[in-house]
């Protein structure tokens, strides 16, 4: 599980903002972030399977995953981590790699990605499981503010209804000035408020839907402590200059780092 709010072309400053938590069992290996292939693709990688849930590249090219919520999974299923690797070492166009992704949506369980290519201002998402059983996959996603969680992008969740209120409210409070990161990044991210029973989507049992509707997760389960295990914040501003900060878990210490890196022919 995951959550995520970004800005699309929606900010006098900065053509895109992402706050993302990623959710994952803490006793599973990941990478913090760091540069890899080549020193051409910044972000955070699963040390099980390779993959990752939120990246970019020295060109200007973003993607980050969430996974589906439900409870049928395929037993051979590809790894959902690969494609946003997969795109940031594409010399595709965002849509030309969303069609290529659409004919082997079938062969992982339930993903909801996000591709943009900063400086072609194109951004598309990309889904394995459609609203009302559409044909199609994919949909270029609009300027301004949206929120993806583990059902379709901006589906109403309580807590994605929380979260994009929140960045709404710093957004307007700060107006054509930059955007406190860190601030954002403890006031919005580290949220544990918790919903309802009668509004959680009734996937999972109720106790489990329960721990998982914050922002901010942290919880035990039969398989071990699960719940946020990293905090990121990734913006690019109009000058092309990208910054990308991570708080990430480790040995039940948080811990900070923060990339800053000019885009190549932006």
């Amino acid at each position: 599980m995951c959550i995520a709010a970004f800005l699309w072309q929606a900010h006098p400053l900065y053509p895109f903002f992402l706050l993302l938590n990623r959710d994952e069992y803490h006793s599973r290996p990941t990478k913090p972030l760091e540069w890899w292939e080549c020193n051409e693709i910044l972000g955070g990688r699963d040390g099980l399977a390779g993959g990752t849930w939120l990246a970019c590249s020295r060109n200007g090219r973003v993607a980050f995953l969430t996974n589906f919520r439900e409870v049928e999974l395929l037993p051979q299923a590809k790894s959902r981590g690969e494609l946003p690797v997969r795109f940031l070492k594409s010399k595709k166009t965002p849509l030309d790699f969303a069609k290529e992704v659409e004919k082997e949506a079938h062969q992982f369980n339930g993903f909801n990605l996000i591709i943009a290519d900063i400086p072609s201002k194109t951004m598309f998402y990309i889904t394995n499981r459609p609203i009302n059983n559409s044909d199609s996959l994919v949909t270029e996603v609009p300027p301004g503010i949206h929120v993806l969680t583990n059902a379709q992008l901006d589906s109403p969740w309580p807590k994605a209804l929380r979260l994009d209120q929140s960045l709404r409210e710093f957004v307007n409070k700060n107006g054509d000035r930059e955007l406190p990161v860190k601030e954002m990044v403890e006031k919005l991210m580290t949220n544990t408020i918790k919903d309802d029973v009668s509004l959680l989507p009734g996937i999972y049992s109720p106790r489990r839907e329960y721990q998982y509707s914050s922002i901010f997760v942290d919880t035990d389960s039969e398989l071990g402590r699960y719940g946020t295990g990293s905090i990121s914040a990734l913006s690019v501003k109009n000058s092309g200059e990208a910054s990308f900060f991570e708080k990430h878990l480790e040995n039940d210490a948080w811990i900070d780092s923060s990339v800053t890196f000019q885009i190549e022919n932006f």
